[in-house]
């Protein structure tokens, strides 16, 4: 007992129990913590960011469209409010670009996106919108808010608004992240591309912002891209792709330009939509052609038929990488579509020049979107390309780029020599002269002019010429070789040795002088695209005889082929290849004889093989062939109008000579022996299978039925085979010998017959009965002819070949 109160005294003394004990305790902490929380500044709000928080006194700030910040690394964009809502064109472009990207056709300058962008703010965001014309109707009526609903336009980007400027009329937007990551939208990287070089992703530290500049309708974008990528198309060992990309945004016009109603009739290139503003039973599908804005200064002048020049004319700045002895070739090249332009009621309409100096303009750039320009790349490809930027609204060509590819002279000086070679001594080199290559150019120039202010390609202009014509040195010195600079039809091979004074060179044409009056020429007192029309109608309707006029491309069509001329393809390609046989037999002596290597010859006996080609492949587009005359309905006559059967029975037997007899003329051995040590048999037999497969189509031969109904005394499928079967197995009539060449040929028939039995399109029609009637008859043929067969590899061919037959006519 005593020792327990002895603990509880213990207990008592080290621990008080007073009024302040336990509870006591926490009221006194309680009471701490109130009298600090008494002591302490109320806690302020967090500041609202201002605009002098983005733009300081150090920031750098470029006037424009935009005004556009920079501080440091982080770029700003200071939208106007009047701009929300308005219509700009964001344009993707390459400005500079690794080796081989694209297998050589995409170089520096080639555009990857165009597309129509608005900014719209929602709340305290700033969406970047895309914005599509495929389907329109006016906002006056009741179906605009049906096609806004089916039409929601992708928000591309989301920013947030950091401030306002000070008088509240414009908008602060942090635009970094944006240009300096993998948006897929404005990316300058495809998809396609993505997946050939199989890129991994975007690397962020080696991607940034190189330069925005603000124009006053336009800003331009400069970003560097490195990507991660398995296969590069170059520097395979750094698995990098880096590409510096321009995006161009511009303000599109506030009021659009007329658009111009499209007709076939006349080639443009052309956007379409589908307006729902008809009152018809379904919506209307439209078109309207691509072209430049022209309007005159003096529109009375211009009405009463005076020249008059355009408010604003277009102008191309060559590249100032384009070599010095060019750039006069390339000028010309432009400036000849001035006469053209007078066509249409406007002069100094369109002219070239060299870009300004920095000390002229420092601001000058080659990517900025307000100048359009001819590129020179230094690139391997052999071509060039006309590519233009067009207001999707109402058909406004804004701005283009045309490319000349470096090596593309080379094309033009081996075509030259093998094409005029025969008829023409200026051509018999490897040296071509200064003159005659920048005539070359400056026509490849108009050419890819013509395709900038809207032109399409019209290959049936070299078919209103009369084919001997071309041999006239009158008639070729003033028209040219086709009626046009946009057809395919660079050099006159129709020209024989003897013949005087004759162009061997393509020009424009005619037919470039009416398209552009027909696309450019402003109608006086007119206001909407559908009261053009009448008048339109009209000018086509006036030149709708005469051949020269007419515009033409389809496949099916063999009046309208690519490197054709002349209006009788058997003809021209007859004089093609004689002048052919006299390069093949000269071209030792006009390239290795003079070079002392063989490299030049092997370069151009392959293209000699590729020229035969083109003349063989003009001839058999007759057969199966239908020609297409664009007309409505007020017009007379047919749209589509069958070859007739003489002209189809004159190119199968042209081809029984020039294609599927053996061509010794084309295997010479002072050159076979030099290039290659083997392949001279496969290529023959490459090239004959060719245009076996041309003739044994099933489109070919259904065309062919086709027309058999809508023409009397047409050209019936089963006896252009019947015909082919009996040239490529003429032997089997003889006790003639089967060579090596006829061999591969005649397998190659049972083969292309094979294809067309087992081909899921035919099975229900004629083609399969004629095929397996064919088939029949020939196996009879061989059978009687393996009897009386000469040599054993003959004997041995044409019991394989009743084999193969036998396979197909009975595959169990």
């Amino acid at each position: 007992m005593k020792k327990l109160l002895l603990f509880s005294l213990l207990i008592v003394f080290l621990f008080p129990l007073d009024a302040n004990s336990q509870s006591g305790r926490i009221k006194k902490r309680k009471n701490k913590k109130t009298e600090k929380n008494a002591t302490k500044e109320p806690e302020t709000k967090a500041k609202t960011p201002v605009y002098t928080d983005f733009v300081k006194k150090d920031t750098k700030t470029a006037e424009g469209l935009f005004k556009v910040h920079e501080n440091k690394d982080t770029f700003l964009y200071e939208i106007p409010k009047s701009f929300l809502g308005k219509e700009m064109l964001l344009v993707t472009r390459i400005k500079e670009i690794p080796a081989d990207l694209g297998g050589g056709y995409v170089n520096a300058g080639s555009k990857i996106n165009t597309q129509v962008i608005v900014w719209e703010q929602y709340k305290n965001k700033i969406f970047l919108k895309v914005k599509s014309y495929n389907a329109i109707a006016n906002d006056s009526l009741p179906i605009y808010k049906s096609v806004k609903a089916n039409n929601l336009e992708p928000i591309i980007y989301a920013f947030d608004v950091k401030s306002e400027n000070e008088d509240a009329t414009a908008i602060l937007v942090d635009v970094t992240k944006f240009f300096s990551t993998d948006v897929k939208a404005i990316t300058g990287l495809p998809a396609y591309f993505r997946k050939t070089y199989k890129v991994r992703k975007l690397d962020t530290d080696r991607s940034f912002i190189r330069s925005i500049k603000s124009y006053p309708k336009n800003i331009e974008v400069v970003q560097d891209f490195t990507f991660d990528a398995d296969e590069p198309p170059s520097n395979l060992s750094t698995n990098t792709i880096t590409m510096r990309i321009n995006q161009s945004m511009i303000l599109l016009p506030e009021k659009p330009m007329m658009s111009r109603v499209y007709d076939k009739r006349v080639g443009y290139f052309s956007l379409g939509n589908v307006d729902y503003n008809s009152e018809a039973l379904k919506a209307d599908s439209k078109r309207y052609i691509k072209r430049w804005r022209l309007e005159p200064k003096d529109e009375a002048a211009y009405n009463r038929g005076e020249l008059v020049e355009p408010k604003k004319p277009i102008v191309y700045y060559l590249d100032p990488a384009t070599p010095i002895k060019l750039r006069k070739y390339i000028k010309q090249g432009v400036d000849d579509w001035q006469k053209v332009f007078e066509t249409a009621g406007f002069k100094n309409a369109i002219m070239a020049k060299m870009p300004p100096t920095k000390e002229e303009d420092p601001e000058f750039s080659m990517e900025d979107v307000r100048y359009s320009s001819i590129r020179y790349v230094a690139s391997t490809t052999r071509n060039a390309v006309g590519p233009s930027v067009s207001d999707p609204r109402s058909g406004e060509i804004l701005e283009s780029d045309i490319i000349w590819y470096h090596n593309h002279l080379r094309s033009y000086r081996n075509r030259y020599l093998l094409e005029t070679g025969a008829a023409n001594p200026s051509a018999r080199t490897l040296k071509t002269s200064d003159e005659e290559i920048g005539d070359m150019m400056r026509m490849v120039i108009a050419h890819e002019v013509g395709h900038a202010l809207g032109l399409p390609h019209n290959m049936a202009a070299s078919f209103a010429y009369p084919t001997d014509s071309l041999r006239s040195g009158d008639f070729t010195q003033k028209n040219g070789i086709a009626a046009t600079i946009m057809d395919y039809a660079r050099y006159n091979y129709v020209a024989q040795p003897g013949d005087k004074n004759i162009r061997f060179i393509r020009q424009l044409g005619p037919y470039d002088h009416y398209s552009i009056n027909w696309g450019y020429r402003k109608i006086p007192n007119i206001d909407t695209p559908e009261a053009e029309v009448k008048t339109l109608d009209k000018w086509i309707e006036e030149k709708a005889d005469n051949p020269i006029y007419r515009f033409g491309g389809e496949r099916f069509d063999p009046s309208a082929q690519t490197e054709g001329i002349g209006n009788d393809q058997v003809k021209a390609s007859s004089y093609g290849i004689k002048n052919l046989k006299i390069v093949a037999k000269n071209l030792p002596n006009w390239t290795s004889n003079q070079t002392n290597d063989y490299e030049d010859l092997s370069e151009l006996y392959g293209e000699l093989l590729s020229v035969w080609n083109r003349y063989v492949g003009h001839v058999a587009g007759n057969i199966g062939g239908v020609y297409e005359f664009n007309k409505k309905p007020s017009q007379s006559g047919n749209i589509y109008v069958p070859v007739t059967k003489s002209k189809q029975k004159e190119s199968l037997n042209w081809l029984q000579k020039n294609v599927f007899e053996t061509q010794d003329w084309l295997l010479d051995q002072n050159i076979l022996n030099k290039i290659d040590e083997a392949g001279y048999i496969e290529t023959m037999s490459r090239y004959q299978n060719r245009f076996l497969r041309t003739l044994l189509n099933s489109k070919t031969l259904k065309r062919m039925m086709d027309a058999e109904v809508i023409q009397e005394n047409n050209y019936a499928a089963v006896d252009m085979i019947s015909d082919l079967r009996s040239g490529i197995f003429s032997e089997t009539s003889s006790t003639k010998n089967v060579a090596i060449y006829r061999r591969n040929l005649q397998k190659s028939f049972i083969s292309n017959l094979n294809s067309l039995m087992n081909d899921a399109s035919v099975k229900n029609t004629d083609i399969s009965s004629i095929v397996r009637g064919e088939l029949t008859t020939l196996k009879y043929q061989l059978n009687s002819a393996s009897k009386r067969a000469v040599n054993k590899i003959t004997k041995y061919h044409y019991k394989d070949a009743i084999v193969m037959i036998d396979a197909i006519l009975d595959p169990k």
